[in-house]
């Protein structure tokens, strides 16, 4: 396959997934393989929340919405333009150990190792264990000469010659040892920040809920730990983020909510809470579900230092342009092809591994 004919399978892709969304299931006649996939797709995204309890229809739709967006010829030719794709590059197998706290999370390796000539041999989460093996059907039908690049497994990782493995820290200490001698990509725990100094509007604090809540917090990219100035106070943030509070009728994130506030407050921890969310001032970066941390800092310029000291635990930045290189509020869940996990360059490596 070409670059030009891998680029036009996944262009395809995309535009079968942007049939999709929570309000309107449309079909478009002009997709390719809407006979074969359309119905079973709308019954698979009705049937994730069975298979995760997290994966409600709203929150896959959001994720099929995101990758519809991306999957586009203009997104896709902006990212790989500043890639050399050598013409006699040796062909690799790329083991993908995949995470499955959010859905289709590990989509975008699985897009990177077959747009730079690899083959993928795939252990999905055992929590997100359909989405992907459904899409990679549909890019079968589109071009069949990716079935013999594209292989799931169920019990050991064999015959591969690098990988890219996502985990919590402590898988990741495994994979390390496993994986020693193989190139690697080794992902281990992340939480993204915000950066408040109480001028932000009501939309953007609104827009602050959106990268909190989306995916019930349980995504690298979800907001879990707000840095505030000294004697911040919290009501403008309360008041904006209460159109979120339908996030409690879910069984499993108010089950979360009941278990953590009552852990905190057995803990004697002062906490400040609104019914859906508590806040509990705490150094670290992870909150448990339900819960977000906050720390006061006494001015931007320490804490763009903090910040940068601990790049490796922080996925994403957000701010109204306080800190370096922050991105807006309520974005953190609309990366972009070239927004690279743990800013590690995927592409790049696939296109190095010898």
């Amino acid at each position: 396959m070409t670059l030009e004919t891998k680029k036009s399978v996944f262009v395809e892709l995309g535009k079968f997934l942007n049939q999709f969304s929570e309000t309107d299931n449309t079909q478009n006649q002009s997709v390719l393989g809407n006979d074969l996939f359309f119905d079973d797709f709308i019954k698979l995204i009705q049937l994730s929340q069975s298979h995760n309890g997290w994966y409600t229809p709203e929150q896959v739709y959001f994720a099929i919405k995101s990758w519809a967006d991306a999957l586009t010829e203009e997104n896709i030719d902006k990212w790989l333009s500043n890639y050399s794709f050598p013409d006699d590059k040796t062909e690799k197998n790329v083991a993908l150990i995949l995470a499955g706290n959010i859905p289709l999370v590990g989509f975008h390796d699985f897009l990177s190792v077959l747009i730079t000539g690899n083959k993928a041999i795939i252990k999905t989460s055992s929590n997100d264990q359909h989405l992907l093996p459904f899409l990679a059907k549909y890019l079968i039908y589109a071009d069949e000469s990716l079935k013999n690049k594209i292989t799931f497994v169920e019990g050991k990782l064999e015959n591969f010659d690098a990988v890219i493995a996502t985990g919590s820290n402590n898988t990741a200490r495994y994979f390390e040892y496993y994986f020693k001698d193989k190139p690697s990509i080794i992902r281990k725990n992340r939480n993204s920040v915000a950066v408040l100094n109480g001028k932000e509007t009501h939309q953007e604090l609104e827009a602050l809920g959106e990268d909190i809540f989306r995916y019930f917090g349980l995504g690298c990219r979800n907001v879990s730990k707000l840095f505030v100035p000294k004697e911040y106070s919290f009501v403008a943030f309360f008041e904006a983020i209460f159109k979120y509070q339908d996030v409690i009728h879910y069984e499993k994130y108010a089950n979360n909510y009941d278990y953590n506030k009552a852990v905190f407050l057995m803990s004697n921890f002062k906490l400040l809470d609104n019914g859906f969310l508590t806040i509990k001032e705490d150094a670290s970066y992870a909150s448990p579900i339900s819960s977000v941390f906050y720390e006061f800092y006494e001015n931007i310029e320490d804490l763009q230092t903090r910040l940068e000291a601990d790049a490796e635990q922080i996925q994403c930045i957000v701010s109204n342009d306080l800190i370096k290189n922050s991105i807006p509020f309520g974005q953190t869940q609309n990366p972009q092809l070239w927004d690279y996990a743990d800013n590690v360059d995927t592409i790049t490596f696939l296109l190095t591994t010898k």
